[in-house]
């Protein structure tokens, strides 16, 4: 009926599989826990994350090398081998005692995919943590009346159920670098195959924090991939917000201005967003200017 896919990589996920595992096994039906490490090299974390293995219908495995996020999500579709999937990032824990059970009762055959939302927690982080909680609690975790508003567009992929035979049909790209950005791609597909998407509330509390340098890492590197999939024509220019806008300031030729300025504006951007007081409108200037840099050629 179900199998749990939760894809890894240098975290311990013991916590969350305990938990999916009491919850599965008390809803009475027949499901697995599959957990596939993408190539971790820390000792200590395999050693804990094993000790999975001794649950019924659970399985560890660390892959031999590192085979990216789109592709680990597609090799734990492919190896499942029940109809439902319910795809869970490592880093994340659900927030209630009946998440197994409210998925279940929510997905139907007309319902072929559920996202269940994101919290975080309400205690402010320390200041090297606060931009992605800043972020995460603003643009993330959004009720579902908010989200219904944006259907696609406000879907993450660390905690959807999706049937099988939908998934085969709309997986995840494994042609695009590993440079973030999948989950935009796979709603942007879900759409454009005419895929309903329901959302729900069934958050998971999202535990693994970053820091905010590695946060603005990666926030860099989602505008490289983003870039990549307009030039192949992977994704409409009219999308997201920030292609949208891309879009309108080219039009009047003003990503030039943009382009031109973002080695000057870069440190004063980063200034910001590294400080007790990080400003969301300073992130999607620094994204969008970093975006305009980047494509002033094309």
């Amino acid at each position: 009926m179900l199998s749990i896919l939760i894809p890894t990589y240098n975290y311990k996920i013991k916590a969350l599989v305990n938990e999916l595992h009491a919850q599965a096994t008390g809803c009475e039906i027949e499901f697995e826990i599959l957990c596939y490490d993408d190539g971790s090299k820390n000792p200590e974390i395999i050693s804990v994350n094993q000790s999975i293995n001794l649950l019924k219908n659970t399985t560890y495995k660390v892959l031999d090398s590192n085979i990216g996020r789109s592709s680990i999500r597609n090799l734990l579709a492919k190896d499942a081998k029940h109809e439902l999937l319910l795809f869970l990032d490592a880093d994340v824990i659900p927030v209630k005692n009946n998440f197994i059970s409210e998925y279940l009762s929510s997905i139907s055959d007309s319902t072929k995919i559920i996202y269940g939302g994101i919290r975080y927690q309400e205690e402010c982080p320390k200041k090297t943590h606060l931009l992605r909680w800043v972020y995460g609690k603003n643009r993330e975790a959004l009720p579902v009346t908010k989200r219904n508003e944006n259907v696609y567009l406000s879907f993450l992929t660390l905690n959807f159920i999706i049937r099988k035979t939908i998934f085969n049909t709309v997986s995840f790209n494994e042609d695009i670098p590993n440079l973030r950005n999948e989950d935009t791609l796979f709603s942007y597909n879900l759409k454009q195959a005419k895929i309903a998407l329901a959302h729900i509330e069934n958050p998971v509390y999202h535990l693994g924090l970053e820091d905010s340098n590695i946060f603005l890492k990666k926030s860099i590197e989602s505008q490289d991939a983003m870039n990549q999939f307009l030039d192949e024509g992977l994704i409409d220019i009219k999308y997201t917000l920030i292609t949208k806008t891309i879009y309108r300031l080219k039009k009047i030729k003003l990503d030039r201005l943009f382009s031109m300025t973002y080695p000057f504006t870069k440190k004063i951007f980063i200034a910001n967003l590294l400080s007790s007081r990080p400003s969301l409108f300073i992130f999607d200037l620094h994204k969008l200017s970093y975006l305009c840099y980047i494509s002033k050629n094309e």
